[in-house]
């Protein structure tokens, strides 16, 4: 029986000591797993300035392009012949020089007229932006403040009547100014039909590389528009047709570039605006724009699909961030910036254009600044935060 007990004594005791050791493994003394480091998990990216453009992308069809006639939209005179009929020319070289400097001067004046236009345009319909922005912030306010009981309804109601009104104005005066915008590009584009195919020197330029089979320039002579000043065999040239819209087409001018876009051969390239139809289709309501394609595509064939992306409204040396960065809230748009390494901020923004994948910050953030572009929709103001990077 004391044997019996003697061993029960011991067991008990082993028990004791194994119970003790397991509490002392797991006590923290540097020995086991570390706790994870505080505050919320974001990566953040440095605000730098950078260019944005409005991208717009339409599709069209690849069409082939091989004979092209020379033509001036106007009577003027001829003072010199630069090639003869048979000649091999590229695109962009001289055929004949004509007498209109009047037509180059007067076609000078109307670009720079248009060019206020569209900049008063966008001027003002940036300010009535900010106006409108402002006024529904007081809104959005003042009924925050109603719920509380801060704020009355005879005082929301005043800021809805000024917030109408300023929207009211801004489709008013924008009215008022697209239509002077629209008269300007029509005289910019009438001159500009004239002048197709002429340099700003008053040279005739071959619009493709080619041979001459034809040429009814003489020095001395005038050119009509009822003839073709010549005739060019091209060898056959890839162009892309595209339908745009009458929001679209004012912002388009022959010899812009855009990026095309064949998906068939998954190919991207550089082409450049040939031609804008001045009217639109009937059935659909759009205008057609050619787009040249200047270099050679292995593969490209007539009828293949394309992509191109237009873009216009460039700002430059301006804050461009990533769209997904910009949080919003009602009519409010903010982010977070780090700041002291550790900390998350609120900050509110103002934007401006936004371009694939990007959008451009008009206020509320600097070049420097952290912002937060991962994460930053589980962080609130002065919230810790830790900036891990995006690897893994």
């Amino acid at each position: 029986m004391d044997l019996k007990r003697s061993l029960s004594a011991a067991l008990a005791a082993a028990l004791l000591l194994s119970l003790s050791a397991c509490q002392s493994g797991g006590s923290g003394d540097g020995s086991g797993s570390e706790a994870p480091a505080a505050g919320v998990a974001v990566q953040v990216q440095e605000v730098v300035l950078d260019t944005i453009s409005t991208e717009n992308k339409v599709s069209g069809r690849v069409v082939t392009d091989g004979q092209e006639s020379v033509f001036v939209a106007a009577q003027a005179q001829c003072t010199a012949v630069f090639v003869e009929a048979g000649d091999t020319v590229t695109a962009g070289q001289r055929i004949c020089s004509l007498d209109i400097a009047s037509t180059l001067s007067s076609y000078n004046a109307a670009n720079i007229g248009y060019t206020s236009a569209v900049q008063s345009y966008q001027d003002q319909a940036a300010i009535f932006d900010s106006q409108i922005a402002l006024a529904q912030k007081n809104v959005d306010d003042l009924k925050a403040l109603f719920q509380i009981g801060a704020a009355s309804q005879m005082e929301i109601d005043q800021a809805e009547l000024s917030l109408q009104t300023a929207q009211a104005q801004r489709t008013a005066t924008l009215a008022q100014l697209e239509a002077g915008m629209q008269s300007s590009k029509a005289n910019v584009e009438q001159l500009s039909s004239v002048l197709e195919n002429v340099d700003g020197q008053g040279n005739v330029v071959a619009p493709i590389s080619g041979t001459v089979i034809s040429l009814s320039a003489e020095a001395g002579g005038f050119v009509a528009p009822s003839m073709p000043v010549a005739v060019i065999d091209g060898v056959d040239r890839m162009e892309v047709d595209v339908s745009v819209s009458e929001a679209l087409v004012p912002k388009l001018a022959k010899g812009d570039e855009v990026d095309v876009s064949i998906s068939a051969l998954n190919t991207a390239l550089v082409g450049t605006i040939k031609s804008i139809e001045l009217t639109a289709n009937m059935q659909t309501k759009l205008y057609q724009v050619t787009i040249s394609i200047d270099q050679d595509v292995d593969g490209l064939l007539s009828g293949m699909f394309a992509d191109v992306t237009f873009r216009t409204d460039t700002s430059s040396d301006t804050i461009v961030v990533p769209t997904e960065a910009v949080l919003t809230s009602g009519a409010v748009q903010y982010v977070f910036v780090v700041e002291g390494g550790d900390t998350a901020r609120y900050r509110e923004v103002t934007t401006g254009l936004t371009g694939n994948g990007v959008t451009e910050i008009a206020s509320g953030l600097a070049a420097g600044d952290q912002l937060v572009v991962v994460g930053q929709a589980y962080v609130t103001d002065g919230a810790a935060v830790r900036i891990v990077s995006g690897e893994g």
